[in-house]
């Protein structure tokens, strides 16, 4: 059973998330540590924050979460549904109108680039005020694509931390 740490107010996100790396110590940790670097270098104004009790990314709106489980560290996309994946990272939470997910199990790495191309369309599309501009690029609109960028936009995926009161958040700095 995974040890949870006390943690207090001063505790920082980047301090929190680093904190569950290590006390995750195997190759989960590992993966976490590995999209962390990934997500820094795809966006470098990128907002480390804890919330949920998970690590949280960021930037006008949330990005992906963290979540280590037994057997696959799931990265959450927000807004996943609304996102072009011609790579094919999303693996998991296919069939919902707004978050889409990709699982890493033990043993399997995420294809950087494409994973940072994902990141990349996650700020654009956080940044553009609209669900359309990800997906579509031009495509005609149609029913499918429509009912994913409605839900997405009224999803409320981009509340504050304010709002919610419930994370702690810090710019994300370099180790």
């Amino acid at each position: 059973m995974m040890k949870k740490s006390a943690t207090s107010a001063s505790d920082s996100a980047p301090d929190l998330i680093t904190r569950r790396i290590a006390e995750l110590g195997d190759w989960r940790g590992d993966t976490l540590r590995r999209v962390r670097k990934l997500i820094a270098e795809a966006d470098t104004g990128v907002v480390e924050e804890w919330k949920w009790n998970t690590p949280v990314w960021s930037h006008d709106g949330i990005l992906c979460t963290g979540e280590a489980y037994k057997s696959v560290v799931k990265l959450t996309f927000a807004k996943g549904a609304s996102l072009a994946d011609p790579a094919g990272l999303f693996n998991s939470s296919l069939d919902g109108n707004v978050r889409r997910a990709i699982d890493i199990r033990e043993g399997e790495e995420v294809d950087a680039s494409a994973f940072k191309a994902l990141i990349r369309a996650a700020v654009a599309l956080n940044g553009s005020g609209t669900a359309k501009a990800a997906k579509n690029s031009g495509a005609p609109k149609t029913a499918k694509n429509s009912g994913a960028s409605k839900a997405a936009k009224n999803s409320g995926a981009s509340k504050t931390a304010k709002q919610s009161g419930t994370s702690r958040t810090a710019k994300k700095t370099r180790s």
